[in-house]
């Protein structure tokens, strides 16, 4: 089986693929001081209670935008289930698609991740709406070339720097918004509208503008923690992906497995 990790800047997922398809799936807090010891007793008693064992991982693959996340992982894979970790954009595991940007090995492993994923599972250009941390837009080709894209301050930073910054008003979670009005009668709902349909209104933006300035028809594809609730509130996704970026993981360890016995 495969062991795919995608190490983010709020969480690591874990998951276990067998047959191209995920058999479980773990998250935990993204906290780079984390040992090698402390993934294993977490993840290995996961997986006991799933039922599967550190032998059933044959191989494993890491995608990581947290540098210092890197060697704890990278013992993880040596020392408990005795075999080197594949690094997303590394080695055997190295990108063979076209990176059409000024810096190409600027672009974070995630995103390259999810162009694999997303020209693989999607004809045509596509756009992908990741949202993380940050919230990034990609475009990819109908050849499988990332072309660029956008980064925007993911919602939730958008809300911190908005309470953090002032000092009355209170902290809210991001949830679907009360009603159909977009004139707020309290503090809370008003700052509930301001950030929710404020981020509504600044992807649907920014998508027309790559979409016109792309030219062709294009695919909007979205994933992350918060796709699901943006879907029920805006028409621009034509289909909400949240494996999309564990998927491109799955694909590139396969095309690595490839290499290193071709």
């Amino acid at each position: 089986m495969l062991l795919a990790v995608d190490v983010g800047n709020t969480n690591v997922v874990f998951a276990l693929f067998a047959e191209k398809a995920i058999k479980a799936r773990w998250r935990i807090a993204t906290d780079p001081r984390r040992t090698a010891d402390e993934y294993a007793v977490w993840l290995l008693q996961l997986m006991e209670i799933a039922g599967f064992g550190r032998a059933d991982v044959t191989q494993m693959i890491v995608s990581t935008v947290v540098p210092r996340a890197r060697h704890n992982l990278d013992v993880l894979g040596e020392k408990y289930f005795g075999l080197t970790p594949l690094f997303a954009g590394e080695g055997a595991a190295d990108w063979d698609f076209p990176i059409d940007v000024d810096e190409p090995r600027s672009l974070g492993a995630d995103r390259a991740v999810n162009a694999i994923a997303a020209h693989a599972r999607y004809a045509g250009d596509v756009i992908v709406i990741d949202f993380g941390t940050a919230t990034t837009f990609d475009v990819i080709d109908f050849d499988g070339a990332y072309k660029g894209g956008i980064i925007a301050p993911g919602i939730n930073l958008s809300l911190d720097a908005l309470v953090n910054n002032t000092a009355k008003l209170p902290r809210i979670a991001i949830e679907d918004p009360r009603g159909t009005s977009v004139i707020g009668r309290n503090t809370e709902d008003q700052m509930q509208i301001g950030v929710f349909w404020g981020y509504v209104a600044m992807m649907e933006g920014l998508i027309a503008r790559l979409a016109a300035e792309i030219g062709r028809p294009v695919k909007v594809i979205a994933t992350g923690g918060l796709a699901i609730l943006f879907d029920r509130h805006t028409q621009i996704f034509d289909a909400v992906d949240p494996d999309l970026t564990l998927e491109g993981l799955a694909l590139l360890a396969g095309q690595a497995a490839t290499k290193e016995t071709g």
